[in-house]
C-alpha cells in the first residue's frame, strides 16, 4: 500500500493543476465559456473551484434574484453578462456550457433547455425532483449528444478511485450489506424571519411548475426542506453515498424502500424531516443498503461502509480504511485471511468531514466535465447515472411519505 499511496498522491497533483481564473493560460480558441444558471451559494462555490480548471471561463450569468447575481458577478470577469431569464442565456452563441445550480425542481427542465440550445450541461445533484423527469433528461442527453456531468463529485476523487479498484479486484470479498450516514449537529436557518422582500423576488418565476402558492421568504431561502422544491435529506445527502456504491458496486436499482422520518430540529418549520433512515433492497444481488440522516447528532459524520466477508471499506470525502474481518473457527482458532488494514488519508479533516483540505473534489468533477467536453467522451456522472442515484432517494421519499414500503416496479415511470 505504500507504493500505491505514493503513486495515487502523484496522480492527485497531475490532476488538479494551477492556474488563474477563467483559464487565461490557455489559448483564446481552447476556452470553454460557461453560463452559470441560478448564481446562490452553491454555484458561487462552483465559480471558486472552476479557478483551478485550465481553459474554463465564466461568460454569463442568470438568476432571478438580483442579490443573488450582484454576489456571482464579484466572482466572475468584469461586465459579465447577466440576465434574469435563463433562456436569454441559453440562445447567446458565446456560451458553450452551463452550470445549473437552482433549487431542485428545476434542474430536469433546465438541463433540457440547455441540450436543446446546444449546451454542455453540469447540473447539481439531484438531476430530478421526479422519477417520471429521469427519462426525459436522458433521451434530451443523447438526442443532441451533449455531455452532462451530474454534480456527484465522490466520482473524480482519487482515493475513492482507488477504492473502487481495490473493491473491484475482489480481495474484499462479496458485499451483502451497506452502510451509508450523512448525520450533521449543526443550527440550521429555522427563523421564519423574511430577509428579503416580496417585491425583489419574481415569485412566480421561482416557483415554475409547482404547485401555485403565496410569495414565502423563508421557502424561497430554505427551498431544500420543501417538497415542492427540495427533496429533503435523501435527495439533498443521500444522494451523494447512493450514487458513490452504485458507482462502486455496478447496482441497479433497489426493488423496493422503506424509510422512517420526524421532524425534531425543525418541528412545525420543515415539511421534509431533518432526522430520516431508509433501507433500500437488492435481492437480485442479495445486498441491503441502509442510510441514516440527522441534524440532531453527528455521530459517524458523513461516511459508506461497504460490508464485505473479508473485509469493511470505509470511505469518506478525504480517505478510505481497509478494515479486516477478525475470523475464528468453531474451535476458537483465528482464521482471519492474509488481508492487511491499510488507508489512505488525501487531507485535512476529521473523520467523516463533509469537506477535507483535500480533495477538491468540485474542481476534480469540473475539469473531469471541461476534459468531456473537448474529448467528446461520456464525463464520470452522466445523466443516466445521476437519474438512478436521484431515482434511489425518490424511492426512499415515497416510502417515508406513503409510510409503507414502496417497491419499484409501482411507481417506474
Amino acid at each position: 500500500m505504500p507504493d500505491l499511496t505514493r503513486r495515487n498522491m502523484l496522480a492527485l497533483g497531475a490532476i488538479v493543476p494551477s492556474s488563474t481564473r477563467g483559464g487565461q493560460n490557455t489559448p483564446p480558441n481552447d476556452t470553454i465559456r460557461i453560463g452559470v444558471i441560478g448564481t446562490g451559494g452553491r454555484s458561487r462555490f462552483l465559480m471558486r473551484a472552476l479557478d483551478s480548471v485550465p481553459g474554463a471561463r465564466i461568460a454569463g450569468l442568470a438568476d432571478i434574484w438580483d442579490a443573488a447575481l450582484a454576489e456571482a458577478a464579484k466572482l466572475a470577469p468584469p461586465r459579465v453578462y447577466t440576465t434574469r431569464q435563463y433562456k436569454e442565456l441559453l440562445e447567446r452563441k458565446d456560451i458553450d456550457a452551463v452550470i445549473i445550480g437552482t433549487p431542485n425542481h428545476w434542474h430536469a427542465q433546465m438541463t433540457i433547455d440547455a441540450c436543446a440550445a446546444g449546451k454542455d450541461v453540469y447540473v447539481e445533484k439531484p438531476i430530478t425532483h421526479t422519477i417520471a423527469e429521469g427519462a426525459k433528461v436522458i433521451e434530451a442527453q443523447n438526442r443532441y449528444r451533449r455531455i452532462v456531468q451530474v454534480g456527484t463529485q465522490q466520482r473524480s476523487m482519487p482515493h475513492l478511485i482507488r477504492a473502487k479498484e481495490i473493491f473491484q479486484s475482489g480481495q474484499l470479498g462479496a458485499v451483502h450489506k451497506i452502510h451509508m450516514t450523512w448525520n450533521r449537529n449543526t443550527p440550521r436557518r429555522l427563523s421564519a424571519t423574511a430577509d428579503v422582500a416580496a417585491s425583489e423576488v419574481p415569485w412566480q418565476d421561482f416557483v415554475g411548475s409547482s404547485r401555485k402558492q403565496d410569495f414565502d421568504a423563508y421557502r424561497f431561502r430554505n427551498w431544500r426542506w420543501f417538497w415542492d422544491f427540495g427533496d429533503g435529506v435523501f435527495g439533498d445527502l443521500m444522494v451523494h453515498w447512493l450514487d458513490t456504491v452504485n458507482w462502486m458496486l455496478d447496482l441497479p436499482l433497489p426493488t423496493s424502500a422503506t424509510s422512517i422520518g420526524d421532524n425534531i430540529h425543525a418541528d412545525g418549520i420543515w415539511e421534509t424531516p431533518d432526522t430520516v433512515q431508509t433501507l433500500l433492497h437488492y435481492p437480485q444481488r442479495k445486498v441491503q443498503a441502509y442510510f441514516e440522516g440527522t441534524f440532531i447528532n453527528q455521530r459517524n459524520a458523513a461516511m459508506t461502509e461497504i460490508m464485505c466477508r473479508e473485509a469493511t471499506l470505509y470511505i469518506d470525502r478525504g480517505r478510505y480504511e481497509i478494515i479486516p474481518e477478525r475470523k475464528r473457527s468453531a474451535q476458537g482458532q483465528d482464521v482471519s485471511g492474509a488481508l492487511a488494514a491499510s488507508e489512505w488519508v488525501l487531507g485535512d479533516g476529521p473523520r467523516g468531514a463533509d469537506f477535507y483540505s483535500n480533495p477538491d473534489g468540485e474542481a476534480l468533477h469540473l475539469k473531469n466535465w471541461t476534459d468531456s467536453i473537448r474529448s467528446r467522451k461520456p464525463p464520470a456522472c452522466p445523466a443516466e447515472e445521476g437519474v438512478k442515484a436521484a431515482n434511489g432517494s425518490h424511492l426512499a421519499n415515497l416510502a417515508l411519505r406513503r409510510q409503507r414500503v414502496v417497491r419499484w416496479s409501482e411507481v417506474q415511470a
